[in-house]
């Protein structure tokens, strides 16, 4: 059952945290990096991903919004880390609070692509994140998960 989106304009001053999961998929040695299109952070690269719905696993939302957002296919490796990412206002009152579970995969299938969630994908070597704009966190996020992903592949 997939429900109505959340609208961005209920995401502002939540009354709650929002849950969300991403995914890092490796391919021959790169990992893929979608600058999100839209707010919050818009243009910042970030790992491909978005809000769990109810009855969704993490794993199963990570790889469904994996599959939406830049049309690729992957195998799950495990779970890498949660990131908080809350931003505040002027006057110090949340304006965003998300928690981003984010999972390691291998690609399977499909070229990454640009859409409504994502103005630019790549695919980048570890050493290359720290030129991007980021969302915060994203660096470690990465590092942990190359760390997976060389141990799967062992």
């Amino acid at each position: 059952m997939t429900l109505a989106p959340v609208p961005a304009s209920d995401r502002l001053y939540p009354g709650r945290p929002f849950l969300a999961a991403s995914v890092a998929v490796f391919r021959d040695g790169r990992v893929l990096v979608a600058a999100r299109a839209r707010p919050p952070m818009a243009r910042r690269y970030s790992l491909p991903g978005g809000l769990v719905e109810p009855g969704e696993t993490l794993a199963d939302a990570a790889l469904r919004e994996l599959r939406e957002e830049v049309g690729v296919e992957a195998d799950l490796l495990g779970f890498v880390d949660h990131v908080e990412a809350i931003e505040r206002d002027a006057a110090g009152r949340v304006r965003h609070h998300f928690v981003i579970c984010a999972h390691a995969a291998r690609w399977r299938a499909g070229e990454p692509r640009v859409g409504p969630e994502a103005s630019d994908v790549r695919w980048v070597f570890e050493d290359e994140i720290a030129a991007l704009r980021t969302t915060p966190g994203l660096a470690g996020v990465v590092r942990k998960a190359f760390a997976i992903a060389k141990a799967g592949a062992a």
